[in-house]
């Protein structure tokens, strides 16, 4: 009696067939996209260095912004009062030399800024009647946000909340 195997199992390969044109095409796509990212990278840098930069030629280290205005002050006959805002590693200063007289300079505290970078943020000045008493109000803007100081009794002061929802109505 003759001994004989057989297989049960039949093994099945499976191949996956690619045909080669397609291969390239696939790398050269990862390729290119991978660049294209790479440029982003490079071109974002280069931009956030550009306008770092910019602003230090327009304001600064520390940032500085002034403003030289009449805004109704009886210490202004000789001269305008000047404005000075400051981000101080920071911490926002605005200070006020009414009619040129340094004796006599006020300090309004600002913000302070929370953040990553935010010691190179530039802060911005600028005056207008935002109650309609005829006298110009400091507008403080730092980034997107604007703070209103009112000019009332030979000062500048922070707005109160009621006074904000005034004038958002009004703007309305």
């Amino acid at each position: 009696m003759a001994v004989t195997s057989r297989e049960l199992h039949t093994q099945r390969r499976l191949t996956l067939s690619v045909p080669h044109g397609n291969t390239n095409s696939v790398a050269y796509i990862i390729t290119g996209i991978l660049a294209i990212l790479a440029i982003y990278v490079l071109l974002s840098g280069l931009v956030s260095w550009g306008q770092v930069l910019v602003d230090d030629l327009r304001y600064g280290r520390p940032r500085t912004f002034h403003l030289s205005a009449n805004i109704g002050r009886s210490e202004e006959s000789s001269a305008p009062t000047h404005l000075i805002a400051m981000n101080l590693d920071r911490q926002v200063v605005i200070l006020e030399i009414p009619g040129g007289d340094a004796t006599k300079t006020r300090s309004l505290p600002g913000p302070y800024l929370f953040g990553s970078g935010e010691d190179l943020t530039p802060v911005i000045l600028r005056l207008d009647d935002m109650n309609g008493d005829r006298t110009p109000d400091l507008i403080v803007r730092v980034k997107d946000e604007e703070m209103v100081y009112a000019n009332r009794d030979g000062s500048f002061s922070l707005i109160t909340a009621e006074e904000r929802q005034q004038l958002l109505r009004d703007a309305r």
